[in-house]
């Protein structure tokens, strides 16, 4: 899977909550820091409670601009539509991954802050 494909199908599946998708892209012992500074998520079992309570929010995902790869790490901006205290939000992230050599994500570090949300 190229690194485009593995960021299509990422998006793809948190626009259809589909959770087994999501946690299917990362490696077994894969990293998360989203937002980046926060505490890292690692693994499978941790990743799949992490996506399990981010997911329901999420009602649209997409692209904003092209797809960066170089080596084995892919960067991209995309935004999130999504249901935040009541109110219909969106919300602009750029995450960067790190693939493996089966294209795998190794470590995904997703950068925003509240500062990037707006009403939808």
């Amino acid at each position: 899977m190229s690194a485009a494909d593995t960021v299509n199908a990422y998006l793809e599946a948190l626009a259809r909550h589909d959770l087994d998708a999501v946690v299917a892209l990362y490696a077994e012992d894969a990293t998360i820091e989203d937002p980046v500074g926060s505490p890292k998520v690692t693994g499978h079992d941790a990743i799949r409670a992490f996506y399990g309570k981010a997911l329901p929010g999420i009602t649209g995902a997409r692209l904003l601009g092209q797809v960066r790869s170089v080596a084995n790490e892919v960067a991209f901006p995309f935004e999130i539509s999504m249901s935040f205290n009541g109110h219909d939000m969106v919300m602009d992230i750029i995450d960067i991954f790190v693939l493996n050599e089966e294209g795998r994500v190794v470590a995904m570090r997703a950068f925003w802050s509240e500062a990037n949300m707006r009403p939808a």
